[in-house]
């Protein structure tokens, strides 16, 4: 039988990002994830006013439904957002520490905006086969010379302006210090590449925002040194669209520590 509750957020993954804008509710990952498929899937730039509900519910997984205020800085508007959230943990690819899956992202004001609530974990046709199966290793020298069309380097000047990435950079970290941010801040992004089988059409860092794409990821925990994680990380964190609206997945592979 589910077992379903409400809160005030208390049990949601905390955002670093989040902690320094001094935002309650932008604390929270799951947020973050939903506002930013929004962004990638509808181009919009939502921001977080409100906490209008929120509740937990432990089915196959853990699922939090939340409804927030959000406002649209380009033109001042307010709606209502909705998002349920779902937490697999390690339960679906080989190698993976958590997989993270957001079922719906959407704006109540929107008629009739579809909502399927369920990811088919062995039917996604949506979804090249290159981006199923056990979660892949760091990338090789060797790889990225050979197909270079397939991967994408970000230049430096586009790491740390980049919301998304910053966001990826967190939720890898948060897979590594088990689910405990606070004690390990601040996170820096030393480098990203892209791998993606999705062509761009005018400039490559359009393979930022492909819908199915592998990130590996090279960032320092700035933290006291003196704690136990504080140093260089490299994380995996692969990212699939099956082609249904608000659906998005987000697997971080184990590390060497964790294997």
């Amino acid at each position: 039988m589910a077992n379903k509750e409400s809160s005030e957020l208390g049990n949601l993954p905390t955002s670093p990002m989040a902690k320094r804008s001094r935002t309650c509710v932008e604390e929270r990952l799951p947020l973050f994830i939903a506002l930013r498929y929004r962004e990638l899937a509808y181009g919009t730039n939502l921001k977080f006013k409100h906490l209008e509900k929120h509740s937990t519910e432990l089915t196959g997984y853990f699922s939090y439904y939340i409804t927030l205020e959000a406002t649209d800085p380009a033109t001042g508007s307010v709606c209502s957002f909705q998002t349920q959230f779902s937490d697999a943990g390690s339960r679906i690819s080989l190698g993976t520490r958590i997989t993270w899956f957001t079922i719906a992202s959407r704006i109540k004001q929107i008629p009739n905006e579809p909502v399927d609530d369920e990811w088919e974990e062995e039917d996604t046709p949506g979804i090249n086969e290159f981006y199923k199966g056990p979660m892949p290793k760091w990338f090789s020298d060797e790889a990225l010379e050979r197909d270079s069309k397939k991967y994408y380097v970000v230049p430096e000047s586009e790491l740390h302006d980049n919301d998304w990435l910053q966001l990826l950079m967190e939720v890898a970290f948060f897979s590594k210090a088990d689910r405990r941010l606070d004690a390990y801040l601040p996170l820096e992004l030393n480098s990203v590449v892209v791998e993606t089988l999705e062509d761009y059409t005018t400039e490559p860092s359009e393979k930022l925002k492909a819908d199915n794409a592998i990130f590996y990821i090279s960032y320092k925990c700035c933290s006291d040194p003196s704690t136990p994680l504080a140093g260089d990380h490299r994380a995996v964190v692969r990212k699939t669209m099956d082609g249904k609206p608000g659906h998005m997945c987000l697997e971080v592979a184990l590390t060497k520590e964790q294997e």
